[in-house]
Order: C-alpha cells, then sequence, then structure tokens
C-alpha cells in the first residue's frame, strides 16, 4: 500500500527551489541612472578617491593653523575659492575666502568657519580677523575619507536602489552590469473567476489575485506576460503551459493545485514537464507546487503554482516566490528581515504546519492580531504591517516576543 509522502517543512521547501534557481541570470548592461531595482551581476570598484582631495566642510577661510597661534589673528584674504574651482598655493600669513566642497589650497591646513571671524577693509585690502585658534585639520575632509581608490563599492547580487545608484554614479560609473529581466508568465484557472469591470454572475468571484501577483511580480522588475484566465480543463491548461514555456523563464500560475476534479494542474505540468515538489507544512498556503514545463524546443521553463485563495496566494508568493525569483536573479541574502515583537494577543492552538500570521504594529509597541485569519480574507493583508512566523507545534501568550516579518522587508 502507498504511503502518503508527508508534508514539506517550509524550510524543505526553500532549500529546494534556492538550489533550483541556480546563481543568476544572463546579464546586460544598462546606464547607472535606469538600474534602479536591478541586480548587480558583478562587484563594483571605484577608480578614484572620493573627495578626489580635501576639501571644506563648511563656508569660511582656509588658513595656516600656525599663523592663527594666540588667537585674534588679521590676515589678509588673497583668494576666493568657490566650488569647482582649484586655488593657489595659500602663502604664509594670508587666508582665502572659501566655500563648501571646495577643495583646500595647497599651504593651509585648516578652515576656520565664518562664524568665527570677523571681516574688515584697511586701506582697500580685505582682512579677516580670526576669532578662534583652528586646529591642524579642522573642518576639513580629507581625500579618499568616504571611499579610497581601488576598494570595492557594491558587491554582486546587491539589489539596487537610489542610494546605491548615487554611490556609484560617485566614483563615475555611467553604466552597471545587472542581471537581465526574469521573464514570467502567470495564468489563472477557475470558471467562477471574473474580471473587475464585469457583470458577477451567480457563484462567481472577482480575480483579485490577478492584480495582486501582477502588482508583486512589478516589484521584483520581472516582465510579465499575463495570458489571463484560462478554462477549467486539461487541454486549455496544458496548452497554456505550452505556449507560455517557449518565451518565459518562469510560469506562476494561481488556482487548481489541489487533488479536486477540476483541479488540472497537477496533471497538466506532469504531462508537459514535471513536477518536483508538491504541498508544504504552511498555513495558509499548503498546496503549492514546483516543477518545470518542457519547451518545444529544448530546455524548460520553471513552473510554480499557487494557491487560488487570496491570502495563500499573497502569503506563498512572499515566502517562496520572491526568494526564487531574487535568487534567478544572483541576490544571494534573499531572507526577509525579521525581528523579535512582544505580541499583544494569545496564541494558544498549535498547529502541526508552519503559520503566518497578519498582524499590526500597535501605538504601545506590540502587536495586534487580525481576527480573521482565514485564507479568503484579503483585507486582512490590508490591514496588517507583516506576518508573525510561528513554528509547526508552537503557541504562545500575550507578552511573549513572536518573529515578526515586517510586509515592507517582503515586497521588494
Amino acid at each position: 500500500m502507498n504511503q502518503k509522502r508527508p508534508m514539506l517543512s517550509v524550510t524543505e521547501a526553500l532549500e529546494i527551489l534556492l538550489n533550483a534557481a541556480g546563481t543568476g541570470q544572463a546579464t546586460e548592461i544598462v546606464p547607472t541612472i535606469s538600474a534602479n531595482g536591478r541586480v548587480l551581476a558583478s562587484a563594483q570598484y571605484s577608480n578614484l578617491h572620493v573627495p578626489p582631495m580635501d576639501n571644506t566642510q563648511m563656508d569660511g577661510y582656509a588658513v595656516r593653523s600656525a599663523d592663527c597661534r594666540g588667537g585674534a589673528a588679521l590676515l589678509p584674504v588673497i583668494q576666493r575659492i568657490p566650488a569647482g574651482l582649484v586655488g593657489a598655493e595659500l602663502a604664509p600669513g594670508s587666508a582665502a575666502r572659501i566655500f563648501t566642497g571646495a577643495f583646500i589650497p595647497v599651504g593651509a591646513d585648516a578652515v576656520v568657519m565664518q562664524e568665527q571671524t570677523q571681516v574688515e577693509e584697511i586701506d582697500g585690502q580685505t582682512y579677516v580677523r580670526i576669532l578662534h585658534e583652528p586646529q591642524a585639520g579642522e573642518w576639513i575632509r580629507r581625500q579618499g575619507e568616504d571611499i579610497r581608490e581601488g576598494a570595492e563599492i557594491l558587491q554582486a547580487g546587491t539589489r539596487l536602489r537610489a542610494q546605491e545608484l548615487g554611490l556609484a554614479a560617485s566614483v563615475g560609473l555611467a553604466e552597471l552590469p545587472v542581471a537581465k529581466t526574469l521573464r514570467v508568465a502567470v495564468f489563472f484557472t477557475g470558471d467562477e473567476l471574473t474580471m473587475p469591470g464585469e457583470t458577477l454572475r451567480p457563484g462567481a468571484i472577482y480575480n483579485s489575485n490577478r492584480f495582486l501577483l501582477n502588482g508583486l511580480l512589478q516589484n521584483l522588475q520581472c516582465q510579465v506576460t499575463d495570458y489571463g484566465i484560462v478554462p477549467d480543463s486539461l487541454e486549455s491548461t496544458r496548452e497554456t503551459l505550452r505556449k507560455a514555456a517557449q518565451e518565459h523563464d518562469l510560469i506562476i500560475t494561481s488556482g487548481g493545485v489541489s487533488v479536486g476534479e477540476e483541479d488540472h494542474i497537477r496533471p497538466a505540468v506532469e504531462a508537459e514537464g514535471h513536477i518536483n515538489m508538491w504541498q508544504i507544512a504552511v498555513k495558509p498556503g499548503k498546496p503549492l507546487a514546483f516543477g518545470e514545463v518542457n519547451r518545444v524546443s529544448s530546455g524548460a521553463a520553471f513552473f510554480i503554482g499557487l494557491p487560488g485563495n487570496p491570502v495563500s496566494s499573497f502569503v506563498t508568493f512572499l515566502l517562496f516566490v520572491r526568494p526564487f525569483i531574487l535568487r534567478c536573479q544572483g541576490v544571494q541574502d534573499v531572507a526577509p528581515r525579521s525581528v523579535p515583537i512582544r505580541a499583544d494577543f494569545d496564541w494558544l492552538k498549535a498547529d502541526r504546519r508552519n503559520e503566518f500570521l497578519r498582524v499590526k504594529m500597535n501605538e504601545h509597541g506590540g502587536l495586534d492580531l487580525f481576527p480573521n485569519q482565514s485564507s479568503g480574507v484579503l483585507s486582512s493583508a490590508v490591514w496588517g504591517d507583516g506576518l508573525v512566523d510561528v513554528p509547526a507545534g508552537t503557541s504562545f501568550r500575550k507578552g511573549d516576543f513572536v518573529k515578526f516579518i515586517p510586509f515592507d522587508s517582503l515586497m521588494y
């Protein structure tokens, strides 16, 4: 007699997915200004110091500190140095008017900010009285203080944000090598599904997952082809899988991954390829499939089948699809940020599956539980700030600290 295969743990399922994802996509070169959200394909190094020369942090006067000993030194102002110009060497016993960001002239070793000076005109010559005794190096940013020439500034696999783009630009990198955009096909099964704007017939529901998954994939910079709602039949499902596999790296479906008579995803994928993983000990979202769909020419497209309930689809995408896509793009650290936070509610019924609860931060620094944790209540994902990761067989009481995963660490 065949024994039922035990469900995979969340950790086991992730390991299978990430191992299959490999080490990253093919790469391309894009303008730095257009690289926001892309994944860096190779480490980047600086070919210059930042800043390239000593410069001033303040508007004021560049001086030789030795000329200002004893206080109230009176020095002739012999040059003016705005940002973008290089001044002449500073002669002993003189000062240079200097503005924030300007390079320190040779000979000067300190800047006195203008609030600590007094300007005087004597016989047509401008003098500055130094009302402060500066120390060597005062208000000077040193050459290479931010970045040294030859230093690695960005690691391979970095998901590029605005700050990384600014850093790359600061060392003159006009272009960056990035992983090519992942091509993802999506389609949705269920004769009950109706698009917003259409009349909702008896027994039908609006297809919220279509909008949910498209948005999540766009957040991850994927190139998405949406095949829409596919009729509930084995042949229609197989035909769409064949078509999608030809020009896509990954196929994602929603619905039809259970074991009912109207659930055609598994037999369709097995007919067109194979299933590597089926059912995970996670709540919400147990029926999740992972495999490959063969291409007519050669090779295969990855396949992930998500459950149809909207919260199940949402949570399993965040837990499994997001890290899989990031790893395909070359990101190594795909684990979401989590923090221990106090639960302000009891959770006393331990489940055999790893549960993920929708919660919200309250004004007291704790977490409140959405009262209805059903997998069909999508409003819980809008109300909540994130998920509490409850390991299998675990319960806790109000006041215990739990593992909180903010939504803002799961969306990008």
